[in-house]
């Protein structure tokens, strides 16, 4: 069974939850309450916040700082000095927090010095793009860029980008050149 590190730097409350296989490194903070997945790499300089849930086999990297609110399901890849929001109003002189949450699912990706603000989820296998500023929920396996962000396309599960491959009437269809996996997205009609 792997064992936990956690450098000696760091400093994890005795109430948070570690799982095995769990590297903590230096100067990380990791508050009350939290739980953390197995075979999870928390960079240096993190910092997470009470009460956070975070999944298996995620890797947070150096100065990103994870809110109360902000939950990380298996698998997500959390870029150097990202940026994650957790109210709409923030003032420093209101004892009237509103914690409004942000999921990241299965799989996404966020890139380095990105924004992530309140209330989004971010789709399973979706990558946010290094420096973009993510204002709306991210579509399961979409690729984001820019400020704000906007749709640049899909992506497969190992990241690359894929090619629009057929055009159906209710759906798209794409492929990726690297690995080969397809992707189906339905669409669907709504009334207004």
């Amino acid at each position: 069974m792997p064992s936990i590190y956690i450098h000696p730097t760091a400093d994890v409350s005795p109430t948070a939850g570690i799982s095995e296989g769990t590297k903590i490194w230096h100067q990380a903070q990791i508050r009350e309450g939290v739980k953390i997945g197995k075979n999870c790499v928390i960079g240096k300089d993190v910092y997470i916040d009470k009460d956070v849930v975070i999944g298996d086999g995620v890797k947070i990297q150096n100065g990103v700082s994870i809110y109360k609110g902000v939950t990380l399901e298996d698998y997500v890849f959390v870029g150097p000095y990202s940026s994650f929001t957790n109210d709409f109003r923030p003032r420093a002189f209101s004892d009237e927090w509103e914690i409004i949450p942000t999921r990241l699912r299965k799989g996404c990706s966020v890139g380095a010095n990105a924004t992530i603000l309140c209330g989004v989820t971010l789709g399973e296998y979706s990558m946010i793009a290094a420096g973009t500023v993510l204002t709306s929920d991210a579509l399961p396996y979409g690729l984001y860029v820019g400020s704000p962000a906007r749709l640049k396309g899909f992506v497969s599960r190992s990241g690359y980008e894929m090619d629009t491959v057929q055009t159906l009437k209710d759906a798209l269809e794409f492929r990726c050149k690297k690995t080969g996996e397809r992707l189906r997205i339905r669409f669907e009609a709504s009334e207004k």
